[in-house]
């Protein structure tokens, strides 16, 4: 073994509630400082240098993901007004094109596209390729065409860090649009075409302010048209399919406030507010019309846990509320989606997402139903107001994603389109179920599992288990597919999900049970998962691995400082490790948010203790024997800074942890790497350090 870097010792002094900390890594956090820099490169280097020996393995996986990826592909097309919307891929390019090819009147069936086949007609719109030229990093934010299809504008981040630049082009001439804005977040066309609604953020990274800029004028110019000053409340905004309101919505975790610009009128319109915010409450609508009348159907959880869906009149939303959908609790109402005759509702109930049509008249509910015990599947690229097809997404942990698209008139389920897997796969090769693991106050977890039935059931013989774990924000881990991990399954590995509280599996119950002063129930759930998988005879703690990231990274430090003994190794990836430290300091991008899913230590004793009590990097035990970790980052993550698992990893170090790596990406933000080669290799070093940790290199 190489000699891993060892971070000085410097005091930095805090107290809190009486309570006064030292934290002697907290000088990391000076991102420009060359002296971090260098100690960032040297942990890359130290990383790289105990790993070579798995060079040949992640070159090895890297080639199995692209063996399997159709390279030069295209998605299924998108119609809106009069033109098909599709994307494609090539051979050994990083980045999407995106496309269009006219469509004829009266015809809603997309054209089959074949990968290689010259698209007729095909416009250019954006070649990911051309853009990322010269950049290091690109990531693509905004994306939309003007309604009478003339104009395009997209956004561009060639750093990480989420500010985007928006530009705009001339469809007709090709000509680029003087128009550029930058530090943007949100970007799209007013329905004439003639301006861009977008928002900006604040110092704190917090989305606050929405603007309208005219094409043609200085952005200077632009017109500030609602400003969210309360600092615990993001902004957002878009326009209802029906194209005729303006959506202005604010929202913390756990209250939420809408309001409306009608533009049949004039978009600098004072926006009129629909219901008030009330701390607890949120909601969301969308437009209908029903019956001739303009309706908003508003998704609510005012004394309706798992939410209840009302109608009101558009010209008088906080009138009278008709229910639509009444509360019933386990069944958790997700979101609706309107179009010209109907609505679609989609829904939680038993840890799985469902999809039913809403009939405007009778308000009955019909399920789309799907054959598989465990899946995914939602609504997804329906812009027209009117279609004779919805089309929906799909998947499963052995079903490819695949694009359906129900016939509404016979109730049919077409597919468009499914994913293809190069290199044989088959799915009845693999089998999937779920488990349930019981918690300590008796509470049952599910468990996902997927593996590959040629190694046999998961229980006839002790394998290793790669355990997957999120649990916070209310975010569910749904099955889906990936290719990238029949790697590790036809390897013998099982993949699991532990669906902890603090997630959305099961309902909203389920996220309250693992927030605020209930957090630990989230790691202690992650905890039962891998004690039930061990004593099931599913794996034994030689051959378990661990892996979450963000939140995610959070839970991966906490159960290594509460049952190092249950893993073999934790994978972290931008882990919110020094979770105190952030929550507690409201000048950091996005903190005050934060306060409604984690508390506010700051002014409050108990939650300070309380997060004091779990926060990894406060809790690392001198002498502990860790198991193998490895954590990693970004230098220019605007979410989960850089300095939390460098600080962690210092600290691990100097309790004696032994194997023990951090690597940083030293361009690139939250979500990593950019570019779909660059992601998969990304990938690979990780199954490699992964499969090399249960003995399967």
């Amino acid at each position: 073994m190489t000699e891993a870097p060892r971070a000085a010792r410097r005091s930095t002094l805090r107290t809190h509630h009486g309570d006064t900390v030292d934290d002697p890594y907290e000088w990391l956090r000076e991102k420009d400082s060359p002296e971090v820099v260098a100690h960032l490169e040297a942990e890359n280097a130290h990383t790289e240098a105990e790993l070579a020996g798995l060079a040949d393995l992640r070159e090895t996986l890297f080639q199995e993901i692209k063996g399997r990826v159709r390279e030069t592909d295209l998605s299924v097309p998108t119609r809106r007004g009069d033109w098909w919307y599709y994307s494609r891929t090539e051979e050994g390019a990083q980045y999407g094109i995106h496309c269009r090819t006219a469509a004829a009147a009266d015809d809603w069936t997309p054209p089959r596209l074949e990968p290689g086949v010259a698209v007729p007609g095909e416009v250019v719109l954006l070649d990911g390729n051309v853009e990322a030229e010269g950049h290091e990093f690109f990531s693509l934010g905004a994306f939309d065409t003007s309604d009478d299809a003339t104009k395009l504008l997209w956004s561009t981040d060639f750093e990480g860090d989420e500010l985007y630049t928006v530009r705009v082009r001339d469809l007709d001439s090709g000509a680029m649009l003087d128009d550029e804005i930058p530090n943007t977040g949100g970007a799209f066309f007013t329905p004439d075409g003639t301006g861009i609604l977008y928002t900006t953020r604040d110092d704190a990274w917090r989305p606050d302010t929405l603007w309208l800029h005219r094409l043609g004028t200085p952005v200077a110019d632009d017109v500030r048209l609602f400003h969210e000053p309360d600092e615990k409340f993001w902004l957002g905004a878009g326009i209802t399919r029906s194209r005729r309101y303006l959506v202005i919505a604010v929202g913390s975790s756990i209250t939420s406030e809408e309001r409306l610009v009608d533009l049949t009128g004039d978009v600098t319109a004072e926006p009129v507010l629909v219901w008030p915010r009330r701390e607890g409450v949120e909601y969301s609508l969308e437009h209908a019309v029903v019956d001739g009348e303009d309706r908003l159907l508003i998704l609510h959880n005012d004394g309706a846990l798992d939410f209840e869906l009302v109608s009101v009149r558009a010209d008088d939303p906080q009138g009278e509320r008709r229910v639509v959908l009444p509360h019933e609790p386990g069944r958790r109402l997700l979101g609706v989606d309107t179009f010209r005759d109907f609505a679609t509702v989609e829904y939680r109930r038993e840890g799985l997402e469902r999809v039913g049509l809403l009939d405007y008249a009778t308000d009955a509910v019909e399920d789309v139903v799907f054959d598989e015990p465990l899946y995914s599947a939602g609504v997804s690229g329906n812009p027209e107001w009117h279609s004779p097809f919805l089309r929906l997404g799909y998947t499963s942990f052995v079903t490819p994603g695949t694009v359906f698209e129900l016939d509404l008139s016979t109730r049919e389920l077409v597919m468009r389109k499914q994913v293809e897997v190069l290199g044989g796969y088959d799915p009845k090769d693999y089998d999937q179920r779920r488990a349930w693991a019981t918690a300590a106050d008796g509470t049952r977890v599910p468990i996902s599992l997927v593996w590959k039935r040629s190694f046999g059931e998961p229980g006839a013989d002790p394998r290793p288990v790669h355990l997957y774990g999120y649990g916070s924000y209310e975010h569910s881990i749904d099955p889906g597919f990936s290719v990238m991990r029949l790697s590790e399954l036809d390897r013998g590995v099982i993949f699991a999900v532990a669906h902890v509280r603090g997630g959305g599996e099961m309902g909203r119950q389920w996220y309250e049970d693992g927030k605020l002063l209930h957090k630990r129930n989230t790691f202690t759930d992650f905890v039962a998962c891998a004690e039930h998988l061990v004593a099931d005879g599913v794996t034994t703690p030689e051959r378990l691995v661990a892996e979450g990231g963000s939140a995610g990274g959070l839970l991966m430090g906490a159960v290594a400082n509460l049952a190092p003994e249950l893993f073999a190794g934790v994978l972290a990836a931008v882990p919110f490790v020094d979770a105190l430290t952030t929550i507690l300091d409201p000048s950091l991008p996005l903190t005050v948010i934060e306060w409604d899913e984690w508390g506010d230590p700051l002014h409050d004793p108990e939650v300070y203790a309380y997060m004091k009590s779990y926060t990894p990097y406060e809790n690392i035990g001198d002498g502990t024997t860790y198991p193998r970790i490895l954590a990693v980052t970004s230098l220019n993550d605007s979410r989960v800074a850089y300095v939390e698992p460098a600080k962690w990893v210092a600290a691990l170090r100097e309790a004696g942890a032994s194997d023990v790596l951090l690597k940083c990406e030293m361009v690139a933000g939250h979500g990593g790497v950019s570019g779909r080669y660059n992601s998969w290799r990304e990938r690979a070093f990780e199954l490699a350090w992964l499969l090399d940790t249960v003995g399967l290199a």
